[in-house]
């Protein structure tokens, strides 16, 4: 197989996915609906946790210390989250939004418009920032294969079903983000040769499950935590485990 099928198959599931809760969607009532996205963001929480606990990784703790790794998750999201704030990505991603809604939606009402929106923002957050997408896209690129990738197009699948039962076609323009985050850390995969360090994956896992827990309380109507500006923390994490293991 070729890299990048992986996020070949991916898409293809979130498209069919998304077509298919679309359709279910309107055979729906809106407390339906709204259930489904209850029970979305109750599991999201669910991955967000079991994401989280990479923070107690043992390569982490070997490489930074047993005190560090919360430190450095912490600092990964302020550090992350000025600089996401600075930068406006969160506006930036609901403009991106905003603008597919016009291009592939046409004129609606601003409900209509709103909900295009926060589907596209959510399932492109829920699709691109867990530890498979990072994991799995650079493991395609290397060559390593594409087994993580399919098991994450299948989730995607089902959960695209469920959100786009919900958002409506928000959720099949989240494609092109999973094409255009996928993409590149496959590329990314093919030019450096190598993994990352279990240590720096680990602080990358377990800030993302923060973020996750961010994408939840969206879902659950609890806060509307702007995660997308928190998304350099992705960066800063494992940027902060070298710095640390340096200065040991």
């Amino acid at each position: 197989m070729f890299p990048g099928i992986g996020t070949a198959v991916n898409v293809a599931t979130v498209l069919v996915g998304a077509v298919l809760g679309r359709l279910l969607g309107d055979r729906l009532p809106e407390r339906t609906r709204d259930l489904v996205t209850d029970g979305l963001g109750l599991v999201t929480l669910l991955i967000a946790a079991t994401s989280a606990t990479a923070v107690l990784d043992p390569a982490l703790a070997d490489e930074v210390g047993d005190s560090a790794p919360l430190l450095i998750v912490l600092g990964a999201v302020l550090l992350g989250g000025i600089t996401g704030s600075l930068l406006r990505l969160e506006d930036r991603v609901e403009g991106v939004g905003a603008w597919l809604q016009r291009r592939l939606a046409g004129a609606q009402d601003s409900a209509e418009r709103r909900r295009f929106i926060e589907g596209f923002v959510v399932s492109s957050l829920i699709f691109c920032t867990g530890p498979l997408t990072i994991l799995g896209s650079l493991n395609d690129g290397l060559g390593n294969g594409a087994d993580q990738l399919f098991l994450k197009a299948t989730l995607d699948g089902f959960a695209a079903i469920a959100f786009a039962a919900s958002f409506g076609w928000g959720v099949a323009a989240s494609a092109l983000t999973v094409v255009v985050v996928q993409g590149s850390l496959t590329v990314l995969g093919l030019v450096l040769g190598d993994v990352l360090p279990a240590a720096h994956l680990a602080a990358i896992t377990a800030t993302g499950g923060l973020l996750l827990v961010g994408v939840g309380l969206r879902l659950l109507r609890i806060k509307e935590v702007a995660v997308a500006d928190l998304l350099p923390a992705l960066l800063v994490a494992p940027a902060l485990v070298a710095v640390v293991a340096s200065l040991r």
